[in-house]
């Protein structure tokens, strides 16, 4: 019995010593994230290994993970640019992205945890001031915008594209021309709805009149050659045909044949 406080006491301290052995080196890497492991007695950074995926993973205690959120992200940048012509530009982007997985080392080891505010936001500023350079404020604010935004996407794609970014796409949210230039270009495009407006009723017009013209040549024509195909001899038919299907009807009249003008029958009563 007395032998026992003495046996007691190193088991409690190495039960004590193996908790906080496992506290340590236990590590549990979420969903949509990964590990970068560090060892500090060893070459650092491990870079030749895939990343330590979600789960529970043990390491030594001595060394070190640093977790990384590796599923699709965005980032807002708000950015004042220069348009062709010298003008102040404010420009609203937000970019998606995600680290490369199976590069994850090699960036915590050149980039680091900031890698967003060290190489993606520069990269998207200066695509933008590049891009955005090429253009008039007329062109940012109407037609050339889905051109703008993919351009803006494609230069910085190639910037970080071996800074072991994976960029999906970039997305211009708004464009803040100065009030002066914005009322201008509206002035200008409503002129231009309304010149166009104009040129339409004038096509209209002319391709009604042409209608018309048309449709009166068609009936001067048709009275035309009705004209010239009734001569004396098919009026006279006519004529004959009309008497004689008026003395077929039952009321009493009397038909003179060959009396009447131009040789045509007359009908001298209907009692």
């Amino acid at each position: 019995m007395d032998k026992l406080p003495k046996i007691a006491l190193p088991t409690i301290l190495l039960v004590i010593v193996a908790i906080i052995l496992v506290t340590k080196s236990a590590i549990v890497i979420g969903s949509g994230e990964a590990g970068v492991l560090y060892r500090t007695f060893g070459e650092g950074v491990v870079i030749d290994e895939p990343p330590l995926g979600e789960g529970f993973h043990l390491v030594a205690p001595w060394n070190k993970v640093f977790i990384y959120e590796v599923r699709q992200q965005e980032v807002f940048e708000k950015m004042k640019v220069l348009s062709s012509n010298g003008l102040d530009i404010q420009l609203d982007a937000s970019a998606w992205f995600q680290p490369k997985y199976a590069d994850l080392g090699r960036m915590h080891q050149e980039k680091g945890d900031q890698y967003k505010e060290r190489i993606l936001l520069p990269a998207i500023r200066s695509a933008a001031r590049s891009v955005v350079g090429r253009y008039t404020p007329e062109d940012l604010y109407s037609t050339k915008r889905d051109a703008i935004q993919k351009e803006i996407f494609e230069e910085t794609k190639r910037i970080v594209d071996d800074q072991y970014i994976q960029l999906n796409e970039v997305l211009v949210r708004d464009v803040t021309l100065p009030s002066t230039i914005k009322d201008a270009i509206e002035r200008k495009l409503r002129q231009e709805q309304e010149s166009l407006e104009y040129e339409f009723r004038l096509v209209s017009a002319d391709k009604e009149a042409q209608r018309q013209i048309i449709q009166a040549q068609g009936k001067a024509d048709a009275n035309r050659i009705l004209s010239a195909s009734l001569t004396d001899k098919i009026l006279q038919d006519k004529g004959i045909e009309a008497t004689l299907k008026l003395s077929e009807s039952p009321n009493a009249k009397v038909v003179v044949v060959g009396s009447g003008q131009s040789g045509l029958p007359l009908i001298l009563g209907n009692n």
